[in-house]
């Protein structure tokens, strides 16, 4: 069997064709179809990294800005083992993808007519693999990678095997140029700019993009280089001011990097917290190499990306500061996986604890036959169709059945030697993690050593309508003074994701002290209502007092879903309307809720009222649930 030029450029076994099957052993010495070229490369670029030949590439250069012909035969790129070749490597700010050069372009320059070939010579994108050839030459190097062109894009098995390869090559490189292109000055810059660089925290845009963290870390050797590639320093000799004023990288990790000297998985992520992709999945994608897990490439997944990442940190780890992230900013209970590197923004000095440092804090709670056992149950938790299975330590917020404080055997430096709390909601038999709630007071029970399911997955969510009418509430001396959020001011509010609760406060005009808070939420995808009076000196109640009631209920809103919950359950009927009455403080009077929900829709009307009660009779504080019928239409002389 002969072979043609072309496939002889690849390195071509002819017996992998032969291997293929007939259909493809029946071709001639032409050898062109776009099939054969494709399964040539995949043979290849599985055990190899495609480089620039730099001599071939300057030379190719020189030709044609000389006007000359050009060798169409020779070979520009071709494929090297990264662990034997020595290579530098390129980093830098991607543009526009119209501005950088890909691989077809890199391969077909020579041919094409020479208006387009100028055009494409003449982009800063070509500029800057120019130039990085011409710095390799001058190092002594042969070989250079640059993303842009050493990556055939339209092979997505081609661009998975290479992201999941990216970390290794820059690791192993000889040197990585990092080209700062918005930095005109002739040394690094040490102070913010914000004035030159607002958009990036007062820092070259280079120090704000997800990739460039991995191109930072992994190679031993980085070059900086200015937007007219003059040196402006090494990543070795910048390591203070990357450290304390950029980057929140450790000095000894951009030293020396992370080959025997991991940190925990919540400060990797935490560097990266500020940093932003094109792609959201490059948000994940970018730190697999860094926190040394391989997964396939499933662009436009979204943020599932970084839960599959996490997921696979899991698989191959049993590192629980992967749930240290912050749950500060989280309105309602959510998967225990982090949507975003930016989560784990303040745990850059999180460190593991070791096994009998962390038992120093539980052993007064652990009964003393399960302390031999806590090592071997907290190293493993795998992960389940149910959930991750885990054993935590956990103990309940008094006077709560659904919300949990765990602790994790991680701590947030040597300036907190404690362990790290985390905040967890149960729904179901399931722990999600929660919206961060007050600390516990002194007398809070005791730690418990639970085996528990973490749900993965985002709980169920949907919009809920609640129409109000407070009417007969104003009639009976009460004015709605405030509302959190200010947003919602009228009788017909919308609940979503982002809020999932609404409080009211009605203040009684004839006490001026007595004050009713009506908070309408949802949580888990269920509707709920809850109810408190109270009396304050402080009239009219400050905006903070109303914020700091709306919060409370937030906290509890799987607790007040699930009491709400609990009496509708077993309904077969086309809908309810479920009732409940508290007692007004030093009144004889009893505030009646009442709402309906039909089960074809997802409106819940809701009505406040007043009314007195000279018996002073007992009041179960609870919700009761009556069945509604089909004929039956809702009608405000019916809620009593």
């Amino acid at each position: 069997m002969t072979v043609s030029p072309q496939l002889q450029a690849y390195r071509f076994d002819p017996a992998i064709v032969t291997n293929l099957g007939p259909s493809l052993i029946r071709f001639d010495e032409v050898w062109s179809l776009p099939e054969i070229n494709d399964l040539v490369e995949t043979d290849a670029y599985l055990s190899s990294m495609r480089l620039i030949n730099v001599e071939a590439f300057l030379e190719r250069e020189y030709l044609m800005k000389d006007g000359k012909p050009v060798d169409h035969r020779k070979n520009v790129l071709e494929f090297a083992d990264d662990e034997e070749t020595k290579y530098a490597i390129l980093s830098h700010r991607w543009m526009k993808r119209e501005v950088e050069v890909d691989y077809g372009e890199m391969v077909k320059l020579a041919k094409m007519a020479v208006a387009q070939r100028d055009e494409i010579r003449q982009r800063e994108g070509y500029q800057k693999i120019l130039q990085s050839c011409k710095q390799d030459q001058s190092d002594g190097y042969e070989w250079l990678w640059v993303d842009t062109c050493c990556i055939d894009k339209r092979c997505s098995a081609e661009l998975s095997e290479a992201i999941n390869s990216m970390y290794r090559w820059y690791e192993n490189a000889e040197v990585c140029y990092a080209y700062l292109h918005d930095v005109p000055a002739s040394s690094f810059p040490t102070v913010e700019d914000w004035e030159r660089y607002p958009k990036f925290n007062g820092w070259p845009e280079w120090f704000s993009r997800g990739w460039t963290l991995q191109e930072l870390i992994a190679p031993s050797n980085v070059q900086f280089f200015n937007k007219d590639w003059h040196s402006i320093g090494d990543k070795r000799t910048l390591a203070p001011t990357l450290w304390q004023k950029i980057t929140r990288i450790p000095e000894h990790i951009l030293v020396h990097g992370l080959r025997g000297n991991r940190p925990c998985v919540a400060q990797i992520m935490s560097w990266a917290a500020y940093r932003t992709t094109t792609r959201v999945e490059d948000r994940a994608y970018s730190l697999m190499g860094l926190l040394d897990v391989n997964m396939p490439m499933l662009y436009g997944e979204g943020k599932k990306a970084f839960h599959r990442l996490q997921l696979e940190i899991i698989r191959a780890s049993n590192d629980q500061s992967i749930f240290a992230w912050d749950t500060y900013y989280i309105q309602q209970p959510c998967s225990i996986l982090a949507d975003d590197p930016s989560e784990f923004e303040s745990c850059d000095r999180m460190e593991l604890m070791g096994h009998d440092e962390f038992i120093q804090y539980v052993k007064e709670d652990i009964p003393e036959e399960e302390l031999d056992s806590i090592e071997d149950r907290l190293g493993a938790f795998p992960v389940t169709n149910r959930g991750i299975q885990i054993w935590m330590l956990l103990r309940p917020h008094p006077g709560s059945r659904t919300l949990f404080q765990a602790w994790l055997p991680c701590r947030r430096g040597r300036w907190d030697p404690r362990p790290v709390t985390i905040h967890l909601a149960l729904w179901e038999s399931n722990y999600y993690a929660s919206p961060f709630f007050v600390p516990l007071a002194n007398e809070a029970p005791k730690w418990e050593l639970r085996q528990v399911y973490l749900r993965y997955q985002d709980p169920p969510h949907r919009n809920i309508t609640f129409e109000i009418d407070d009417s007969a509430l104003t009639e009976n001396g009460f004015t709605c003074c405030d509302a959190y959020p200010k947003k919602f001011t009228g009788d017909t509010l919308t609940l979503t994701t982002t809020d999932p609760l609404c409080v009211k406060v009605y203040s009684d005009s004839s006490t001026k002290h007595l004050f009713v808070t009506v908070g309408l939420g949802q949580s888990f995808g269920k509707d709920w209502i809850h109810v408190v009076s109270d009396a304050s000196n402080i009239i009219p109640p400050s905006s903070w007092d109303t914020e700091h009631k709306y919060f409370k209920m937030l906290f509890r809103a799987p607790e007040h879903a699930q009491a709400m919950n609990k009496t509708r359950s077993g309904s077969e009927s086309y809908g309810q309307v479920c009732i409940m009455q508290i007692r007004l403080p030093q009144t004889n009077s009893i505030l009646q809720t009442s709402s309906v929900m039909w089960k074809s829709s997802r409106m819940c009307r809701v009505k406040l009222d007043v009314f007195h009660d000279p018996g002073f009779g007992d009041v179960s504080s609870e919700w009761r649930a009556f069945d509604v019928d089909v004929g039956i239409i809702f009608c405000t002389s019916r809620w009593h």
